[in-house]
């Protein structure tokens, strides 16, 4: 794990922060700090860090920090270190800079979290509606209530939950690969369907991909796949680990509780899947839909002749198209050719943002 830290070096209280979680986290990550504009940007593209920790926010340092770690794609955590309790904001009202401390109000919502040092703080900070996700770690710099160790560890279980939300937008294209595998494997129940020497198991980040299956709601279909292919996985249990949700985030439900069941017409049964996955489309959806696509009673020309009817063919061309990336299904088994178009890409963005912040 690299993290960057990125303080103002004018703040004595801050800076001693800085240097209490730096020692402590030592052991447990790589840290580098900055406190200056010409060496954070350099140190995040350069050490590649996982999540930059911006402390403060009165001042362009931790503004132009948190447009840098936007720009870089990487995640980023700020302490507010009191700035945004009443008496500063009221500090900066009557010194006419009020309205600087509100243009940061974008940057702030778009951090992963917002940690306070207190439940005045807190509850200052959740009075302005900025950010839901705000945790609380007291400063072991200015209170005996809480100890340097215990300040970091709280603090190494914020970065850790940050790393451990929505893993696929951080997977890296060997985990991608080795999860589309897998999940193929999974539907299947037989090796022989997919080409295992498109994954290398070594490359695989396991902690990233079981945790996307735990909250996709996939995790049957992946484990079955890793037994299927026989690959050792650690044993993770992904439920008890924290992670940061979307505020509108729903545990994806399987189809059938959304459709209704299978009634004995399986053109019928598929016309409302595909319906509900071009309405809301999700991986257990995508799973269960191919599932039913490789089922033997399927009547590949009714099922067209319906979509046809419904105007749902160029739609459904497009989601068929998701299908044989997501979870490779075969051209034998698809009702009608798939179709790659910006609307495609549209479908796809649904799926890969269902889990972002």
């Amino acid at each position: 794990m690299n993290i960057l830290h990125i303080y103002p070096k004018n703040s004595e209280l801050i800076q001693r922060h800085v240097q209490l979680l730096a020692e402590g986290l030592k052991q447990s990550a790589n840290i580098m700090v900055a406190d200056n504009n010409k060496s954070f940007y350099q140190q995040a593209r350069d050490i590649q860090a996982d999540l930059i920790h911006i402390h403060g926010i009165n001042q362009s340092l931790q503004t132009k920090a948190m447009r840098c770690a936007r720009k870089l794609n990487i995640r980023y955590v700020i302490t507010l270190h009191g700035q945004l309790e009443p008496w500063a904001i009221g500090f900066q009202r009557a010194n006419d800079r009020l309205e600087v401390l509100f243009s940061k109000k974008d940057y702030i919502e778009k951090a992963y979290a917002v940690i306070t040092m207190g439940k005045m703080e807190r509850e200052s900070f959740q009075n302005l509606c900025w950010n839901p996700r705000i945790e609380e770690i007291r400063n072991a710099v200015t209170t005996n209530t809480i100890t340097p160790a215990e300040m970091v560890s709280q603090t190494f279980a914020i970065y850790q939950k940050i790393l451990d939300s929505n893993t696929l937008e951080l997977m890296d294209e060997h985990t991608i690969k080795a999860m589309t595998v897998i999940l193929k494997a999974g539907i299947m129940g037989d090796k022989r369907w997919v080409d295992t020497n498109e994954m290398d198991p070594r490359l695989i980040n396991w902690r990233q991909l079981l945790l996307y299956a735990e909250h996709e709601n996939i995790s049957n279909y992946t484990d079955y796949g890793i037994r299927i292919l026989g690959l050792s996985a650690p044993l993770i249990d992904t439920a008890r680990i924290a992670a940061y949700f979307p505020h509108n985030y729903k545990r994806p439900q399987p189809i059938k509780e959304l459709v209704g069941d299978y009634q004995g017409n399986q053109t019928d049964f598929l016309m409302r899947i595909i319906r509900q996955m071009l309405k809301t489309p999700t991986m257990l959806g995508i799973i269960e839909l191919t599932r039913e696509l490789y089922r033997e009673n399927v009547n590949d020309e009714q099922l067209a002749e319906k979509m046809e009817e419904a105007t749902l063919t160029k739609n459904a061309a497009r989601l068929i198209q998701v299908l044989s990336e997501q979870v490779l299904l075969d051209e034998g088994y698809m009702p009608i050719p798939p179709l790659d178009d910006k609307a495609t890409e549209k479908l796809r963005n649904n799926l890969r943002n269902h889990l972002k912040i």
